[in-house]
C-alpha cells in the first residue's frame, strides 16, 4: 500500500452545460455553435450538421438569444457561470485540503481542458467528474464523459478516473428540492405543480434504450435495471421522487418536458410539452400553479427566463392566475452538503 506521503489529492471536475462569455451578438453565435455541432446535441451527420445550423440555424438565433441573455445577465455575470463558482468553492471548504475541487463548462469558457490542466498541475492521484446534470442523457451527462475522455487520452500520465453518471436518487438533491419548494409553498396555495424537465429528441431516449426495452410510454412507470440510464425514466422517477417529499398525490402533479426544437428540426421530442400543458390548465380549473425546473441544479436562461417569465406569460394569458417558479439549488448549504457527500462517496 501506497504510504500516506506518496498519496496525492483527489481532484474533483464539476462540470455544466456552458454559457456565453457575454451577452453580446458575437459571443452568444460562438457559444451557439460550439453546443449545436456537437454530435451527442444534434446527432445528425456532419455534412448535414455543420453547414445547417453554422450557415443557417445559429446566424438566426444568435441575435434573438443574445437579447435575452441581457435580460438574464446580473452584475455578476451569468447565473450559470457564477452560481457553478460559487459550488466550486463552497465544495471546496466542506471537503478541505485533501481535494482539489475544479469548475468547468462543456462549452466555452472555463473549460473542461482548463479546469482538467488546474488538476493535472497538482499532480492528484485521481479525478473524480461530477457532471452537474440531475438526470443522465448522452447530450449532456454523455457529452462531458465524451470530451475528458478526448481530453486526457493525449496524456502521458492519465491517473484513474471515475463519473458519476447521474443523481436522480440521491437524497440530498431530493431534500434541497423540497425544502425550497415548501418555502414557496409556504406563501400561497397552488392548485397543482408542474415538474418541467429539459427536452431531448425521443429517438435520443430510444437509441439508449436497453434490449428495446423504452416504448415511451408505461415503461417509465417504475425506475429499474432496464431504464436507470433512459433520460425520460429518470424524469419520471425524479417527478415520483419529489412528489413524495412534498406530500404530494401523483393527481398533483405533472411531469412536461421544455425547450424543443422541434419546430426546426420536424422531429418529435419528449411529451407532454410544458407549453400546451399549461395553457390547458385553466380551463381544468387549475389557476394557481407551483413550477419546478428539476433538470437544472443552477438557475439560467431555461429556469429564470423560459419557465420564471415566458411560462408566467404564456399561463396568465390562458386565464390561470399565479405561475410561481422554485429557484434552482445554485449554492444553498442542503445541495452544497449533497455535493460532498456525493465526493466522499466516490
Amino acid at each position: 500500500m501506497p504510504s500516506s506521503a506518496s498519496k496525492g489529492r483527489i481532484g474533483v471536475l464539476l462540470v455544466n452545460l456552458g454559457t456565453p462569455d457575454s451577452p453580446r451578438t458575437p459571443d452568444v453565435r460562438r457559444y451557439l455553435n460550439e453546443f449545436l455541432t456537437d454530435a451527442r446535441v444534434i446527432d445528425m451527420p456532419a455534412a448535414i450538421r455543420y453547414p445547417l445550423f453554422r450557415g443557417l440555424v445559429v446566424p438566426l438565433r444568435a441575435p434573438k438569444s443574445a437579447k435575452i441573455y441581457q435580460l438574464l445577465w446580473t452584475d455578476r455575470g451569468s447565473p450559470l457561470l457564477y452560481h457553478g463558482l460559487d459550488l466550486q468553492k463552497l465544495v471546496q471548504e466542506q471537503l478541505g485540503k485533501d481535494y482539489l475541487v475544479a469548475f468547468g463548462m462543456r462549452y466555452q469558457n472555463p473549460s473542461i481542458e482548463s479546469a482538467l490542466e488546474e488538476l493535472r498541475d497538482a499532480a492528484v492521484e485521481r479525478i473524480i467528474v461530477l457532471p452537474l446534470f440531475p438526470q443522465y442523457a448522452a447530450a449532456s451527462t454523455g457529452s462531458v464523459q465524451e470530451k475528458v475522455m478526448d481530453i486526457v487520452k493525449d496524456w502521458w500520465i492519465v491517473p484513474s478516473i471515475s463519473f458519476i453518471s447521474n443523481f436522480v436518487e440521491e437524497p440530498g438533491f431530493i431534500e434541497t428540492f423540497a425544502t425550497l419548494g415548501k418555502a414557496e409553498m409556504e406563501k400561497h396555495a397552488y392548485d397543482h405543480i408542474v415538474f418541467s424537465y429539459h427536452g431531448i429528441p425521443e429517438r435520443h431516449v430510444l437509441k439508449g434504450s436497453h434490449k428495446g426495452y423504452c416504448k415511451l410510454g408505461s415503461c417509465c412507470a417504475s425506475y429499474n435495471k432496464n431504464n436507470r440510464y433512459c433520460y425520460r425514466a429518470q424524469c419520471f422517477e425524479t417527478s415520483r421522487q419529489l412528489g413524495k417529499a412534498l406530500g404530494l398525490t401523483p393527481e398533483q402533479y405533472t411531469t412536461t418536458f421544455q425547450s424543443r426544437l422541434q419546430s426546426r428540426l420536424r422531429d418529435p421530442w419528449l411529451q407532454p410539452y410544458t407549453d400546451e400543458v399549461l395553457k390547458e390548465l385553466p380551463s381544468k380549473g387549475i389557476h394557481n400553479v407551483l413550477a419546478f425546473s428539476p433538470a437544472f441544479v443552477a438557475d439560467c436562461l431555461e429556469t429564470t427566463i423560459e419557465v420564471g417569465e415566458e411560462f408566467k406569460e404564456m399561463f396568465e394569458q390562458a386565464g390561470g392566475k399565479h405561475w410561481q417558479l422554485v429557484p434552482s439549488l445554485n449554492s444553498h448549504p442542503q445541495w452544497v452538503d449533497a455535493v460532498a457527500d456525493m465526493i466522499r462517496r466516490n
